[in-house]
């Protein structure tokens, strides 16, 4: 636990047999109560890996359901086990895990109810080896999304993140979409209901086999951003009433 308060770290993998026991390895011990790995129908060892580990929470998906399909079976059963605290990590090693702690204790001591690792905060993403174009990307939609939704984020597209188990509860993530913009819709859920965001700095490392997205795949999540943006405007506006916001 961390300040009196049940700290369960999701991990939703896919292919995440390379690099699964390094991010393993890198959390802290004697703060994280559960570890939860969802496989969204893998075709390496993840789940082997996860089980040598000793993982006792090991979901395997029958199909592959998506990031998001992932997530939403990742924050379900964080809930059924009584999680207060909740931290999705992803398991490929990108996002330090070391920093757990950190984020976990800024949401457990009710400082912020959401805490994002920001890749953003401070410099050096694209020496570290994030691509120029999703930088620029990165930037140009965080932009436009800080003017609608009325924030000052430094970023929307981390997948880092902590959650008061009560933000998870209030909000309808299981009406999000299944693919990558799950994320992004999550985060326009969390600003819609008036919860306060937090982040801290967060180095990603880039290597061949951490997870990344291609470009046709960043176009259809770029799309899906501007359209969520869009649809939390209309509904804040009155003009619709969309799902992922009743």
């Amino acid at each position: 636990m961390i300040a009196g308060k049940k700290l369960i770290v999701c991990m939703p993998a896919f292919n995440a047999g390379k690099t699964l026991e390094l991010t393993f390895r890198g959390i802290p011990e004697g703060i994280v109560d559960e570890v939860i790995l969802v496989d969204d129908h893998s075709a390496d060892d993840t789940v082997e890996v996860a089980q040598r580990l000793g993982i006792a929470q090991i979901i395997e998906h029958d199909i592959n359901k998506g990031y998001g399909g992932n997530q939403k079976t990742c924050y379900q059963r964080a809930l059924e086990l009584g999680g207060e605290v909740i931290i999705m990590l992803h398991p490929d090693y990108q996002y330090n895990p070391s920093l757990i702690p950190a984020m976990a204790e800024l949401v457990a001591k009710g400082i912020f109810p959401v805490v994002l690792g920001s890749r953003i905060l401070g410099k050096g993403a694209t020496k570290l080896g994030m691509p120029v174009w999703k930088y620029f990307a990165n930037r140009m939609l965080t932009l436009g999304q800080n003017i609608l939704l009325g924030q000052k984020l430094s970023e929307y597209h981390t997948g880092y993140r902590a959650y008061n188990s009560e933000v998870l509860r209030s909000i309808n993530f299981m009406a999000n979409d299944n693919g990558f913009v799950f994320d992004n819709q999550l985060l326009a859920q969390v600003i819609y209901k008036g919860y306060t965001i937090g982040e801290i700095s967060c180095p990603a490392k880039y290597f061949p086999d951490a997870s990344s997205i291609g470009f046709t795949d960043s176009m259809q999540y770029g799309l899906g951003v501007i359209r969520t943006s869009v649809m939390f405007c209309f509904n804040k506006w009155g003009i619709v009433r969309s799902e992922i916001f009743r």
